[in-house]
């Protein structure tokens, strides 16, 4: 079978050679009239878009058309209305430009790989420069005068790291950024042209006469100048690589290259021109052609009368193929430069477009290096598996036409979400193996579309997701269940998210969907505490106290885990809980404990009645001897309260014989004394009749009263009560105790009045 010589396209411009590639035939019905349409391409080879030159929309006429790196379609009305179109499939996001585009109205946009720029009617003009964080800014403003045409400089390729805008108005360029708009102070416009080389470091200009310039983009060097003659101003001008311009009309494509020289391309058909990296995409009626400079290592092996080492090299494959002996004189001749001829080979394999070029390439590399004792293979395994990638996308089944250098820049991860966005699941999947990359967004992507669109009943689909990704490893079901739930099939998301075993991705979704018991018990099996906070909270907030008490029933831990919260946080829903829980106890506790924590004495009092009132109800003995306890420091806080205001009045006045003994003028305050305090504090103080009445009232263990009265006598040193306490018959506490605190009082003589009372201590004891 004969193949076309790969220099038959070939045409030199200049001192370069340049080739067109054809890269599918038969592109368009012949009756679709492409001068209707303004054409968009996405950069490395991706997709294309048409639009009629006079679209409307329901958000207005469309000002600008364009794509990002990652293929996303971003379409401009003239309200400042930007539509995000992410996938191949009409899902799209939405956002606003604001800064008076509404007012004033959009009427171009021009973009780059990671922004976009839009003019306004008013010449002002509207950057985004992420579209991962929309945040519109307006930039520098220009001149209000007539714009004849712009283009912008990407950020990548400036020295702010900002992008610039290049503006044609009246006979001069305008460099416009977020500070300032400078004037170049060019006298040869207006230019009705401005476009930018793909590296950014060059600008041409097309003038109204028909010149066109090529100047460094800091407009200090001007590289070249090029007389069209042409009556009619090009339609187009773009660059081809960073070599050459592209002039393009109707049906006629002139090339401008170094040093002024010109190579015409003429078609039956009207021509768009789709700028790349590397090149141009030439889209007509009949044909897509690909027309690049022809890279240095293909020009040095296959240019007419070639000799180089890698020239050489092709052609002892040529002869070995013939069973020449002529094979082995030809790799004799290049030993020397061997290893650089089987790395130009390489080199120039993976630039071919042709599979047979491709693999005489790599024939010859593989008989060069097979010679060499010590050769690296690495480049030339790469190169294979790059080739084989290339080869499988460009088919016109799948039309992703990307050159070797497309291919770098885009990465094999970004080629693979491209034929996932384009439905090529199997073709993703063996590519995704052969490059060893994970394939589980791929089946994912599937899933996710299969419950979208599907037309079968849910628990066929549900089926049919599972048997084909029950043995695949990490599935995200989320993402599947909530693309099933966007599309308005809550019970099959459900059903898919049983078999998502993150719980933290899960219980999001499930509250989302409002399935919030099922929410919260995933998070309480997960065990993660601070998934269950999140899921409570939640819930929290948007249910009545009463029902979000309702879904704690029956599960002991979110109950603990809010009942430790709320104790720091919220004691009103502390003592909700514990009323709705039927904790009576608990919620006495909570009201004992404030009322601990209080100093006013109305106040404590208060919080005991309610600590009380909670137990009202109950039957329980605990319950009943607490309220018992709550009720009497109630009383306590009650009569300590009345003391205190009684005392304070009275500091410096005596009503009783017994109140005349007082000859302190800083009484204690009462309050917050325990009850034994209380009657110690009021015995060592004088007060034994109110004492004794307190003691009353309270019904106090007569034991206990006693130890309580010789303590408060003690510390009063009240030695004269204390002696007529000796004359008594009988102590229910023994005398024991009233010979060791007075003795530890300091008063020997009163504490031996005791002596002989202690009948139960020995002789011996009493002696010593």
């Amino acid at each position: 079978m004969a193949f076309l010589s790969p220099t038959k396209d070939w045409e030199l411009c200049g001192d370069r050679f340049y080739r067109k590639t054809k890269l599918y035939d038969a592109v368009f019905d012949q009756d679709l009239e492409l001068e209707d349409y303004v054409v968009a391409s996405a950069p490395y080879g991706g997709a294309i878009d048409f639009l009629a030159n006079t679209p409307k929309w329901d958000k207005g006429s469309i000002r600008g058309l364009g794509w990002s790196e990652d293929e996303k379609l971003l379409v401009v009305t003239e309200d400042g209305t930007v539509r995000c179109y992410y996938d191949l499939q009409g899902d799209f996001t939405q956002f606003s430009l604001g800064h008076g585009a509404e007012e004033h109205g959009v009427t171009a946009c021009r973009f780059w790989l990671t922004g976009f720029i839009a003019l306004l009617s008013n010449n002002h003009l509207i950057a985004i420069s992420n579209y991962s964080e929309i945040r519109p800014r307006q930039l520098a403003v220009p001149p209000s005068d007539l714009v004849h045409s712009w283009t912008v400089i990407p950020p990548a390729h400036t020295l702010s790291r900002s992008v610039e805008v290049l503006m044609a108005i009246n006979e001069t360029i305008y460099v416009v950024d977020s500070a300032e708009a400078e004037d170049r102070v060019l006298s040869n416009g207006p230019f009705r042209h401005v476009s930018v080389s793909p590296n950014g470091l060059y600008v041409t200009l097309y003038t109204e006469d028909g010149k066109v310039w090529v100047i460094t983009s800091d407009f200090q060097t001007k590289i070249g100048e090029y007389e069209s003659k042409a009556r009619t101003v090009p339609k187009d001008v773009q660059w081809c690589g960073n070599d050459s311009v592209l002039l393009a009309w109707e049906d006629e494509v002139h090339m401008i290259g170094p040093n002024g020289a010109v190579l015409k391309y003429y078609y039956d058909g009207w021509v768009h021109l789709l700028a790349d990296v590397d090149g141009v995409r030439i889209l007509t009626n009949d044909v897509c052609e690909f027309l690049q400079k022809v890279p240095d290592a293909t020009e040095d092996i296959f240019k007419i009368g070639s000799t180089s080492p890698a020239s050489v090299l092709l052609d002892a494959v040529d002869q070995l193929e013939k069973q020449s002996p002529k094979a082995d004189e030809n790799i004799q001749l290049i030993k020397a430069n061997l290893p650089d001829a089987v790395a130009a080979c390489v080199e120039a394999a993976g630039q071919q477009f042709s599979p047979h070029w491709q693999k005489q390439l790599l024939k010859a590399a593989s008989l060069g290096k097979s010679v060499l004792d010590l050769y690296s293979s690495d480049d030339f395994v790469d190169t294979c598996e790059k080739l084989r990638v290339l080869n499988a996308v460009r088919d016109y089944r799948i039309g992703l036409p990307l050159s070797l250098d497309q291919y770098q820049r885009l990465t094999s991860e970004k080629l693979i979400h491209r034929l996932i966005n384009r439905h090529e699941y199997q073709l993703s999947i063996r590519l995704s193996e052969y490059l060893h990359i994970p394939t589980n967004k791929i089946y994912v992507h599937w899933a996710s579309q299969k419950v979208r669109h599907s037309t079968s009943d849910e628990s066929t689909i549900c089926n049919a997701v599972i048997k084909k990704l029950s043995n695949k490893h990490g599935i995200s079901f989320e993402i599947i269940a909530r693309a099933a739930y966007d599309e308005g099939r809550a019970h099959l998301a459900t059903e898919l998210l049983n078999y998502e075993t993150r719980a933290g991705k899960q219980v999001p979704l499930l509250l989302s969907m409002e399935e919030d018991e099922i929410a919260l018990d995933k998070a309480l099996e997960s065990g993660d505490t601070d998934l269950v906070f999140f899921v409570l909270l939640h819930l929290k907030k948007k249910l009545p106290l009463a029902a979000f008490f309702r879904l704690l029933t029956n599960r002991p831990v979110a109950t603990a885990l809010v009942e430790s919260s709320a104790a720091s946080q919220d004691k009103d829903m502390l003592k909700s809980l514990y009323y709705q829980d039927d904790r009576p106890l608990d919620g006495a506790n909570l009201h004992f404990g404030e009322a601990l924590n209080q100093t006013a004495p109305q106040t404590k009092s208060d919080k005991l009645k309610l600590a009380a009132k909670v137990l009202t109800d109950t039957k329980d003995a605990t319950a009943t001897l607490y309220k018992s306890v709550c009720q009497e420091a109630q009383a306590l806080i009650r009569v300590q309260d009345a003391w205190d205001r009684d005392i304070a009045s009275d500091n410096n006045t005596t009503t009783t014989a017994e109140e005349a003994n007082n000859n302190s003028p800083n009484i204690p305050k009462f309050t917050g004394l325990s009850l034994n305090a209380t009657l110690v504090r009021f015995i060592s103080l004088g007060y034994g009749k109110r004492a004794s009445k307190l003691q009353s009232d309270f019904r106090l263990p007569e034991k206990q009263w006693w130890w309580l009265r010789l303590r408060g006598l003690v510390a009063r040193r009240d030695w004269a009560e204390l002696e007529a306490v000796a004359a008594q018959r009988k102590s229910p506490i023994g005398w024991e105790p009233f010979f060791n605190e007075i003795l530890a009082a300091g008063n020997q003589k009163l504490a031996g009045l005791f002596v002989a009372k202690c009948t139960a201590l020995t002789a011996q004891e009493r002696s010593e």
